[in-house]
């Protein structure tokens, strides 16, 4: 089992002000793999008051210096991604195919993002006499959580290095593993220290005290919309920046000029993909109402075809559930939606057959779900698709909007341009046509109670910067 009790602060690995002991589990098997220390405000302050000292000097590094410095750091990561994918794939249950594919390259992508974007972006410009100067905010409060844990650790990282501000990173105590060798990666690339520094702790005590922490001058948090509500009140006294990208229910709309063939299977798998642990996830699948008997078999074909096993097994497409809580919630939601009256097609409450043990759940989908039942309004965070009919374009416009989230939105039709009008009706920070990836250089976050302010690529780069003006900088024309 491995020991991971201590902090990185300053440069250094550090003990706990007070011993406060955490057991990591594997999700596919519940045994205990690893120890963590909790950390207390003592601790905050300690890793706070690093990154404040170290801010005075990094802040006036060049450009050139932090590109060195991102690429040593990329260079690094590169280097350590087996380990990186397995160890993700032991804390959290990604199958090890998704974290070869995307958990551990996802890391990788944005730092050669952010590389692309600081080697042009304008830090100043001269408008007239003024100067318009952006500047690095200061020092900033990382909160991540545990379903994608390279990714939202990264698209805060490696914007704040590139901006020149210093950092606090607070990981999900679900699954940290991944961030202590983050945090090692950074050493061994030289990061100055002070400028990025690793506390470990839960939320109540070590997001609050960090949030509310005088000397921080931004929070980029991510996690649940309940928590980032907390989130933000602890910063308020404070009046910091405060930047979420919270809970999600993406409306997929499969328009009827659809290929239904392609789309409903590959519509049920990007809802599973992460064992639906993604906040941008379809969850909710909008059809025609005169094709539901045709995606229903579709989607039940595809659900049971889903394969369901130790995230280290060949041939795996889902692992079991990050951790006990979210197996728990998914369990009960699953419960309510048959309480309510949906229409079970696949899967259901319990495990899968054959397993007595790991927090796996079974691919579902429900039909006949309307948008005003609690699976289709509550973010589930788990293999749960909800099959919902709608009788017109405008109806399933009407219906991806009815949320109070807008994080992301999936568009599916046989013709560009219909899709292209729908998805800027959908009321969402990104919108997917016909199956799209993710382009790390767009941007990520979202409307409503799915947060504000983005991550990835350019907009990722601006919210860790400060605008000034700086007046009579040149004389008047």
């Amino acid at each position: 089992m491995k020991d991971c009790r201590q902090f990185y602060i300053d440069g250094q690995w550090v003990d706990p002000a007070k011993a406060h002991d955490f057991t990591v589990i594997n999700p596919a098997n519940e045994e205990p793999i690893a120890t963590i220390s909790l950390a207390s405000s003592t601790d905050v302050d300690r890793a706070v008051a690093a990154a404040k000292r170290a801010f005075e000097s990094y802040s006036e590094t060049s450009r050139d210096e932090r590109l060195a410095l991102l690429r040593r750091v990329l260079a690094v990561y590169q280097s350590k991604m087996d380990q990186m994918a397995e160890t993700i794939s032991q804390e959290m249950g990604a199958p090890i195919s998704l974290s070869r594919k995307a958990q551990a390259p996802a890391g990788l992508g944005h730092l050669a993002e952010i590389v692309k974007v600081l080697e042009h972006f304008q830090f100043e410009e001269l408008k007239g006499s003024t100067l318009m100067r952006k500047e690095p905010i200061g020092v900033c409060c990382l909160i991540t959580p545990w379903n994608w844990p390279m990714n939202q650790i990264v698209t805060k990282v490696a914007p704040a290095l590139a901006a020149g501000c210093t950092m606090v990173l607070k990981p999900s105590e679900m699954a940290p593993l991944s961030a202590y060798l983050f945090a090692q990666i950074l050493h061994e690339a030289a990061v100055p220290p002070g400028v990025f520094n690793l506390v470990n702790g839960d939320g109540p005590t070590v997001g609050a005290a960090i949030a509310s922490h005088p000397d921080v001058a931004m929070v980029s948090f991510t996690g649940s919309t309940r928590a980032g509500v907390a989130v933000a009140m602890a910063a308020a006294p404070t009046v910091k920046r405060v930047t979420q990208e919270l809970g999600g229910k993406s409306a997929n709309i499969l328009l009827d000029d659809a290929d239904f063939e392609k789309a409903v299977p590959q519509g049920v798998q990007e809802c599973f993909r992460n064992a639906g642990q993604s906040c941008n996830a379809p969850t909710r699948m909008l059809v025609p109402r005169s094709k539901m008997v045709e995606v229903v078999a579709a989607a039940r074909l595809s659900a049971e075809a889903t394969k369901v096993g130790d995230p280290f097994t060949d041939g795996i497409s889902i692992g079991p559930l990050a951790n006990k809580p979210q197996f728990e919630k998914v369990q009960r939601l699953i419960k309510v939606g048959i309480e309510e009256g949906a229409t079970l097609v696949a899967g259901g409450p319990g495990r899968p057959d054959g397993f007595t043990k790991g927090y796996f759940v079974k691919p579902t989908v429900f039909a006949d779900v309307r948008n005003d039942m609690t699976i289709a309004r509550e973010e589930i965070f788990g293999p749960v698709l909800c099959i919902i009919p709608y009788e017109d374009e405008d109806d399933a416009v009407r219906i991806a909007n009815d949320t109070p989230y807008g994080l992301s939105g999936f568009v599916t039709s046989g013709n560009l341009e219909r899709a292209g009008r729908a998805a800027r009706r959908i009321r969402s920070g990104n919108v997917h046509i016909n199956g799209a990836r993710v382009d790390f250089g767009g941007c990520f976050g979202g409307f409503k109670q799915s947060g504000n302010g983005r991550e990835w690529g350019e907009a990722g780069l601006e919210e860790f910067l400060e605008l000034k003006a700086v007046f009579g900088y040149a004389p008047a024309k």
